[in-house]
């Protein structure tokens, strides 16, 4: 990354939400990254590297834009591991956020999240990821549901 990038970076990751166009949707998206991430006690620097080739198709090659999903989802991982924000408070947080602005639910792309793991080795860290991709299709579909039924 471009040193005049990490210097923008930083000051704006305290003002994020002011500077950042559509904030809110690359924190969740950040967000459900995180966690299938999260799942592995020691994930790989390659799941950075593959969140940031994720967002370069999602925001159109977008460097600077796909750089910030990276390194929020590298923040928001690193303060679980800090400050003891675990995977049921990112649960919760999802389903808070999903909750408020349901066309989030369209963010979730289980086909762009199956790389993550493949980065696994362990067995059991596998089950859990996938647990967590078929908790995050139940709620896409669920959610997505529910709007039709509205409309």
């Amino acid at each position: 990354m471009r040193l005049g990038f990490r210097l923008k970076h930083h000051f704006f990751s305290a003002f994020r939400e002011f500077f950042v166009h559509h904030h809110g949707s690359l924190e969740f998206r950040a967000k459900i990254f995180a966690l299938v991430i999260a799942a592995n006690d020691k994930p790989p620097v390659e799941s950075y590297i593959v969140v940031k080739d994720i967002g370069m198709n999602i925001y159109n090659g977008d460097e600077e834009r796909s750089d910030l999903l990276m390194l929020s989802t590298k923040e928001l991982i690193q303060k679980g591991k800090d400050n003891g924000f675990d995977i049921d408070l990112l649960v919760n947080s999802i389903l808070k956020e999903l909750k408020i602005i349901p066309r989030y639910a369209k963010k979730i792309d289980i086909k762009a999240l199956r790389p993550l793991i493949l980065l696994s080795h362990d067995q059991d860290t596998i089950s859990y990821q996938e647990n967590i991709l078929e908790f995050l299709q139940n709620t896409k579909e669920e959610i997505l549901n529910k709007q039709i039924i509205e409309v």
